[in-house]
């Protein structure tokens, strides 16, 4: 139940365009097309942004009120967004929009009876934009409910180059190439990675993206969906690969003990702060934005990424992460609440939130153009390119007492096996019971 780039403080402001669009009024699965303007209307919207994403987010609520005439409200929902929704319907104010930080929850929406499908105009849109993969994520039977318009790129590793350039290494390809360049940064007298264990979530990303390339999509997806047990041979060799490094006090910041005590932000000021102690941080796109924005580093010259590389022959993995729109039926403006559906499907929407940073889309008719840097332009260019090669987060697709719970399923057994990696199978075993248990209940 986590989310990655909360943690991110984006002060980058950019000029919000006039768009010229019109819109329909759209009411459940319809496309019928009505006034540019609803003067007096209202759309609550509900999400976890705080900070500097919600800001940038009213900008592009701001604009659609601007060409509507229909007010918004947003509502922080806290992370535990399905308790947030559940008490609002069940006190009869539900909002009329949520964005949905994961695909069970979404899900999970989808079969308590929630969620109204969302418009033909909005699907013909998104199918023109969006890889049939993120729609699928958005899809519960064969129904249309959530538009991702916002998307983490959790496949990218971040590092100095100068501390490359001083240790004669460059930018690994392949997973051992990794390691080795990890350690001749340790030779050079830096430390390879720092490791954020004290959030179990980021050890989820690292797993995920040694699985997919290793194990490969297909063993990934039954994965995903407890259709493959934890206990088979792919993910004992995949927690064998990642206790490779977690076992490495040259690969580790501190070792295991210093990396249980280090948070995300914590990782990345290790590595980008006024005092580095690590070459590299693994983490999503996001990571660029806090180095910016917290310490002052200059995207593509002191601060840079590299994808994550391919493990073990297989291909660059690319996991990603994302928010879904979706419209509640017991909204007080459901059909104004479609309306604003309808217009984060196009590319305006998105290039609104892309000028002003802090944000990848997964939509590839978005400009590259309106991207504030070179380095953002890279990691959205990389994410759209991946088109159906690109797999949700695992963890966020599985139930929350499993994948998303602080000191508990897969959070707390990662974080168990960074302190001792020695017995992989035996992790194993424990993530097999830990998910049986949460996908039956």
């Amino acid at each position: 139940m986590r989310r990655t780039d909360r943690t991110i403080t984006v002060r980058a402001t950019a000029a919000v365009s006039v768009l010229g669009l019109a819109f329909g009024v759209s009411a459940c699965g319809g496309g019928t097309t009505g006034p540019a303007s609803s003067s007096g209307e209202s759309v609550t919207v509900a999400g976890v942004w705080t900070g500097s994403e919600q800001k940038n987010f009213k900008k592009v609520l701001d604009t659609f009120s601007e060409k509507t005439g229909v007010k918004t409200v947003f509502v922080p929902s806290g992370d535990n967004v399905s308790t947030f929704v559940g008490s609002k319907i069940e006190g009869g104010n539900a909002p009329d929009v949520v964005m949905v930080p994961q695909v069970g929850v979404l899900q999970q929406f989808a079969k308590e009876g929630w969620l109204k499908p969302l418009s033909s105009t909005t699907a013909k849109t998104a199918a023109n934009g969006l890889a049939p993969v993120w729609q699928n994520y958005g899809t519960v039977g064969d129904t249309y409910y959530g538009l991702y318009f916002k998307a983490a790129h959790k496949s990218t590793i971040w590092y100095t180059p100068e501390a490359f350039s001083q240790a004669g290494v460059s930018t690994p390809g392949t997973y051992d190439d990794l390691l080795k360049a990890g350690r001749a940064l340790a030779d050079s007298g830096l430390p390879a990675f720092a490791v954020a264990g004290e959030d179990g979530w980021t050890l989820t990303d690292w797993f995920e993206n040694i699985y997919l390339s290793q194990a490969g999509p297909e063993k990934y997806d039954r994965l995903a969906k407890h259709e493959l047990k934890w206990t088979d041979p792919s993910v004992v060799a995949a927690l064998t690969t990642l206790g490779q490094l977690f076992k490495d006090d040259q690969l580790v910041a501190g070792g295991a003990k210093t990396a249980l005590q280090t948070d995300f932000p914590g990782s990345v000021e290790k590595v980008f702060g006024p005092e580095p102690k690590a070459g590299m941080v693994y983490e999503g796109d996001f990571v660029g934005g806090v180095a910016k924005d917290e310490f002052g580093r200059k995207l593509g010259e002191d601060t840079d990424f590299f994808p994550f590389p391919a493990v073990g022959g297989g291909k660059a993995p690319v996991v990603s992460g994302g928010d879904a729109a979706v419209v509640l039926k017991d909204g007080r403006n459901s059909a104004a609440g479609m309306k604003l559906v309808e217009f984060l499907a196009t590319p305006e929407a998105a290039e609104i939130w892309a000028g002003a940073g802090g944000y990848l889309s997964p939509n590839k008719n978005v400009s590259l153009d309106a991207y504030e840097n070179d380095t953002t332009r890279a990691t959205a260019k990389s994410l759209v390119a991946a088109g159906d090669s690109v797999r949700f987060d695992m963890s966020d697709q599985a139930p929350a007492a499993f994948g998303g719970t602080k000191g508990a399923g897969e959070w707390k057994l990662l974080q168990d096996f960074l302190r001792d990696p020695s017995d992989p199978k035996g992790t194993a075993a424990k993530l097999e019971s830990a998910a049986s248990k949460a996908y039956e209940s």
